[in-house]
C-alpha cells in the first residue's frame, strides 16, 4: 500500500460508514437512504482496479472493509432517537455483503479488463452489487436469521406487505431489496461516466491496463 492508495481507501470507508447509518432511514416507501451511496463503492473498487491493478484494488478492499467494520462497530455504541446509529445485525451484514461482493467485483473486472472499455466495470459491478443486496438484505433484516442479534429488533422490517405494493405478500425487507438492486443496476449504467472520464484523465493515450 501506497500514499497514492489512500483516497480510495478513505472514499471506501467513508461510503461504508455512511451507508450502514442510512440504510436504516426509508426514501419513500420501498428505498433507504443507503441505497444511493453504497453503490460508489464499486466505482471507487473499479477505478482503482483499472489504474492500479487487481492487487491494490484488493488491498484498497481488505483495508476498506476493515475501516469500514471498526466504524461501524463504534456506531453500535452511539445511540440515536431510535437506537443505535448502527446496530449490530447491519454491521455484520455489511461486513460479509461488503467483502464478498467487492472480491468478487476485482475477480470478474480482472478477467475483462482486456475487452471494451465498459465491459469490465459494468459486468463487475453489475454481479456484485446483486451478490451484495442478497446477503446485506438477508444477514440484516431476515427474521429467519434473528439468532445473528436476538437483541436488535427487526419486526418492522419483516411486516407482511405486497412486493413493491403490487406483487405477492412478502415482508418488507424483499421490497427493500428489490428496489435497493433496482437503484444499483441503474447507477452501474450512470457510474460508467466518471469512470471513463476519470480514467481518460489519468490515463488520456490508454496506456493502463
Amino acid at each position: 500500500m501506497t500514499r497514492a492508495h489512500l483516497p480510495g481507501i478513505i472514499a471506501m470507508a467513508a461510503i461504508v460508514v455512511a451507508s450502514n447509518i442510512l440504510v436504516q432511514f426509508l426514501f419513500g416507501q420501498w428505498l433507504t437512504w443507503g441505497a444511493f451511496t453504497y453503490p460508489l463503492a464499486f466505482l471507487v473498487t473499479d477505478l482503482m482496479n483499472r489504474i492500479y491493478g487487481a492487487g491494490p484494488a484488493r488491498t484498497v478492499v481488505f483495508v476498506g472493509f476493515l475501516v469500514g467494520v471498526f466504524c461501524s462497530l463504534v456506531g453500535t455504541q452511539i445511540m440515536g432517537e431510535f437506537g443505535p446509529l448502527v446496530t449490530f445485525r447491519i454491521a455484520i451484514g455489511s461486513g460479509i455483503a461488503f467483502l464478498t461482493a467487492q472480491l468478487l467485483d476485482v475477480g470478474i473486472f480482472s478477467a475483462l479488463r482486456r475487452g471494451v472499455w465498459w465491459k469490465a466495470p459494468l459486468a463487475s459491478t453489475l454481479v456484485g452489487s446483486s451478490v451484495d443486496t442478497a446477503l446485506f438484505f438477508s444477514i440484516a433484516f431476515s427474521a429467519s436469521l434473528a439468532w445473528v442479534d436476538p437483541g436488535t429488533d427487526v419486526a418492522w422490517a419483516n411486516e407482511a406487505l405486497p412486493l413493491l405494493g403490487v406483487g405477492p405478500v412478502v415482508p418488507l425487507w424483499v421490497s427493500l431489496a428489490v428496489a435497493d438492486w433496482g437503484v444499483k443496476l441503474s447507477l452501474a449504467l450512470a457510474a460508467l461516466i466518471p469512470f471513463r472520464l476519470i480514467v481518460a484523465r489519468l490515463d488520456p493515450h490508454g496506456r493502463l491496463a
